[in-house]
Parts: structure tokens; C-alpha cells; sequence
């Protein structure tokens, strides 16, 4: 059970929730706190001041004051007016996730809104009521305004929801649930909407991802170096200590530790080769970077998923509600872009490899790492499908987050871009697992040609891992599977479990 309490959520909680379906409840204290605040709404409304969102309309049509009885019938035609996404639905996990962090900063207790709204989300997040909401329309400013409109609008028995893996009429989800429909009030359903999530929804499950796949790649790396019979000198830590990055420190450590004890590396010790190139050597300066990019990304998630990101924010201890900006995101659509550029580096560097594995003038080993060559084209065509798959990133990695197109009028004349971001960087990551699984696969393959020397005790694990999933390459087969069962592999984490049996991964 994960509670929440709108400042201490972590990252971890948002991946158990999301993909392991934990469920969640208000911590305690928190329920004053939220009805502190919606009694400073309820007394706007009684007093009949005019305040943004709450008794006007909104964007542009905020100059329209709205009368009393029409308060409620404002949150409702928002919903309805501001649900019309466009797309593919976004994946379970992703909407899952984006009511857990929408629930968390509303329980901070400045959103204005009812507890019973909060738990209504709670209550269809734990019964696996899971809105449909389609992938495109949000700018990143306003909050994800379209996203949070669909989830919202399942609440108020309208729109579609899945529920035991049917796509229902969202009334009839909630009753197979046992639950009702919610009147939203005054402030409620833009409270609702108004909020970073989807943005912070993609970057929470992107930085897990890119993490396990970080570890995955220096694995991957040194398994090649191996097959390459490359040298572990560069990892030497006297090296890094004169470049201090904390990033590169870690990924030195994690190289050398992963080629401790190999009988390959032993036995070219003393070979004329001075160097070797720079993907083999330069590993812990660009694992490193991408290290430090991720730390940097996780403070800034960390910091986001326990913020409160709508508008106007009410401050129950002065009694008044503030217009601001707090649901931009631009520091995450920023950070997302930058994440794409790691991992679009994470499989260009892992494409190198692969390239020198399969050319017998590189690697010193059968062209394509197949016996009777030429005959079999053994693995041609994994690279080819690694570099296009590099090309891809290479025009998917361009920054969303330097592009704006104003709307509302020009109210809203500068917004983030960043559900783009972060739907790019989804793929991006999507496409490096696919690539560092073609990776593993040639440098096992490669692995074959030296025998009976072995790896280290580490990459021996994750070669035998391999091979119980994967054979050898003999003769040609087609290979979808192969890659298929391998980045599946990776992205559970399952290669990098079984390398710590040996050595623990930073």
C-alpha cells in the first residue's frame, strides 16, 4: 500500500502503482488539510467574489464572470469542451500513473478541492478503473489540459473507460465497481486538469527505464569489449580520479568490476595493440554522462511529482486563491529532451560496437560472426536493423521543448511542448532496448569464436542467460524472436539480476 501525502513520493511508488498495481490511500493528516482548503472556495462562492476558473471562464474567457448557479455547469462544459484528444489510447501504466500524481498533488492541500473527489480517484485507480485516454493534445502549459480532461471526464460517468480488459461506457465501468458518478464543484475540474501529469507520467517511467537500460548497456558494452578482446585498462580508476564527474566514476567502477577475472582479457595482455577505439575505451566517459543526466532528471521528477502545478492555487492559512503559473512544464519538457539525447546516444554508441563485432576487418573474427559466410548472411541484418533504428532516434532526439505555438488568443502565448517530449523519449528508450538486445545478441554470438576461453564471471552469466533463451547462430533463422525475447530481457531487468549474482551494478 502506498500512501500519499503530496510530499513524499518517490519515483519507485509511481512504477509500483503504475505496472504493479499497488494501491493507495490518503496518509494520515492529510484530509484536514484538504478541507482547509475547499472552505476557502466554499466561501468565494458564498461572498461571490470573482476569481479565475472558480466564478469566470477560462484562458482568454477569463474577463467572463460566471453567475452562482452556473458555477457547477462551468466545471462540467470545461471537462467536456477540453476532452478531445487525438491518437492512440495512452498505455495503462501512463494513465495510471497520471491519476496517482494527480491525486498527490491535489492531497497537498491548495487545489480547492472536496475529499471526496480525491478519493473518487483513488477509488477507480485501486479498482483498476482505467480511463481511456487518447495520447495527443496537450502543449505542456496550461497543464496536461486534454490528457486530464479524459480522465476526469470517466469520472463524471461520461466518456470510456477499461475495466477487466473490455473498453466501456465509463457509467457502466463505475458501477461494475461499485461505483458512482461525481458532481464536480466549483474549482473541481480544473483542479482536476490543471497539472503537469501526463508530462510527469512519461518522465517517471522514463527514468526508470533509462536506468535499467544504462546498466544494461555497460553489460552489454563490456561483453563486446570481450568478443573484441579489448583492453579493461581504460577503466582504471586512477584515470577517472583526475575527471572527477560522479557519473563517470560509476560507470569506471561498474566497467572494471564486470571484467574482473576474465581468461579472455588475460590472455591478450601483452598484445601490440596500443588502444582501442573510442567505443571501448571512452565507455565510462559516455555511460558517465548519461549517468549524470539521470541524476539530474530524477531530482527534477522528484522534485515535480510533489508539487502542486495547478491554477489558481488556494492558501487556506491567508485565505486567498493566487494566480500563477506553476502548470508549466517547461522544467520537464527540458529534462525530457535531454533524456532523449542520452538514450539516443545510449544506441548510437551500442551501434558502433555491433558494427565492428560484424566486420571481420574490425573484429579479427568470420564475417557476420557466422560460419560459411556468404551462404548464411549470419548478422548482416540485425545491424541493419540496429542503424535504422539509430536513424530514427537521430530525428526523434530534436527538442520539442525550444518550439511554441500560442493559443487561447494569445493568453497562453508561450507553452512547453513537452507531452511530445515525452512521448519521443518513450520511443527513443523503446528503440535503445531493441538495439542493446541486438548488441548482446553479436557479442554472444562473437563470444562462440573464442572458446574455450570465458569472459569474465559476470559476462559469463549474462551469456548463459542469453543462451538459455537464445541459441546460437549456426545457420540463418530469422532472428525477431531472438532480439524480441532479449530487449524483453533487458527491459524487466533480468540480464542485470542474474550479472549481480557476481557483482553489484551502480
Amino acid at each position: 500500500m502506498i500512501e500519499i501525502d503530496g510530499s513524499n513520493l518517490k519515483i519507485e511508488d509511481v512504477i509500483s502503482v503504475a505496472r504493479d498495481f499497488e494501491e493507495v490511500r490518503l496518509a494520515k493528516g492529510v484530509e484536514e488539510r484538504i478541507k482547509r482548503s475547499r472552505e476557502v472556495i466554499e466561501e468565494i462562492i458564498d461572498e461571490g467574489k470573482v476569481v479565475y476558473g472558480v466564478s469566470t471562464g477560462f484562458g482568454e474567457l477569463a474577463k467572463i464572470k460566471i453567475s452562482k448557479e452556473d458555477v457547477e455547469k462551468l466545471q462540467e462544459n470545461l471537462i467536456r469542451s477540453h476532452s478531445c484528444g487525438a491518437g492512440e489510447n495512452l498505455p495503462t501504466e501512463i494513465v495510471r500513473a497520471m491519476m496517482l500524481l494527480r491525486a498527490n498533488s491535489l492531497a497537498k492541500g491548495y487545489s480547492g478541492v472536496r475529499l471526496e473527489t480525491i478519493k473518487m480517484l483513488l477509488d477507480m485507480l485501486n479498482k483498476k478503473v482505467h480511463p481511456t485516454v487518447p495520447e495527443k493534445g496537450s502543449l505542456g502549459a496550461s497543464g496536461d489540459l486534454i490528457p486530464l480532461s479524459h480522465i476526469a471526464l470517466t469520472m463524471m460517468g461520461e466518456g470510456k473507460v477499461e475495466v477487466d480488459g473490455k473498453v466501456l461506457d465509463s457509467i457502466e465501468g463505475l458501477k461494475r465497481k461499485g461505483l458512482k458518478p461525481i458532481k464536480f464543484k466549483a474549482k473541481e475540474g480544473l483542479a482536476l486538469i490543471n497539472g503537469t501529469q501526463l508530462l510527469s507520467a512519461y518522465l517517471c517511467i522514463s527514468i526508470y527505464d533509462l536506468e535499467v537500460l544504462l546498466k544494461n548497456a555497460q553489460i552489454a558494452g563490456v561483453m563486446s569489449l570481450e568478443a573484441l578482446r579489448g583492453t579493461d585498462q581504460a577503466f582504471r580508476e586512477e584515470i577517472h580520479k583526475l575527471r572527477p564527474y560522479s557519473g563517470q566514476l560509476k560507470a569506471a567502477k561498474n566497467l572494471w568490476s564486470l571484467t574482473r577475472d576474465s581468461e579472455i582479457i588475460k590472455s591478450h595482455k601483452n598484445c601490440p595493440k596500443v588502444q582501442d577505439a573510442y567505443t571501448l575505451r571512452c565507455m565510462p566517459q559516455v555511460f558517465g554522462a548519461i549517468y549524470d543526466s539521470l541524476d539530474f532528471a530524477r531530482k527534477i521528477a522528484e522534485i515535480e511529482i510533489n508539487s502542486v502545478t495547478d491554477n489558481p492555487i488556494v492558501i487556506p492559512e491567508k485565505k486567498e486563491v493566487l494566480s500563477g503559473g506553476n502548470f508549466h512544464g517547461q522544467p520537464l519538457a527540458l529534462v525530457m529532451d535531454m533524456l532523449a539525447i542520452s538514450a539516443a546516444t545510449l544506441g548510437s554508441f551500442s551501434e558502433r560496437r555491433i558494427a565492428r563485432l560484424v566486420d571481420e576487418k574490425l573484429s579479427e573474427l568470420p564475417p557476420f560472426l557466422v560460419k560459411d559466410s556468404g551462404l548464411n548472411s549470419g548478422f548482416m541484418m540485425p545491424h541493419y536493423l540496429a542503424a535504422s533504428l539509430v536513424n530514427e532516434n537521430k530525428i526523434l532526439a530534436h527538442p520539442a521543448s525550444c518550439d511554441s505555438i500560442p493559443v487561447s488568443a494569445n493568453q497562453e502565448d508561450f507553452v512547453s511542448m513537452g507531452a511530445t517530449s515525452g512521448r519521443k523519449l518513450m520511443k527513443i528508450i523503446d528503440n535503445v532496448q531493441c538495439i542493446i538486445a541486438i548488441e548482446f545478441l553479436t557479442a554472444s554470438q562473437a563470444l562462440e569464436f573464442l572458446k574455450p576461453l570465458k569472459p569474465s564471471p559476470a559476462i559469463q552469466l549474462a551469456y548463459d542467460l542469453i543462451r538459455k533463451n537464445v541459441p546460437k547462430l549456426d545457420v540463418d533463422r530469422s532472428m525477431k524472436k531472438d532480439i524480441e525475447l532479449v530487449k524483453n530481457l533487458i527491459k524487466k531487468g533480468t540480464i542485470v539480476k542474474e550479472v549481480e549474482k557476481e557483482i553489484k551494478i551502480l
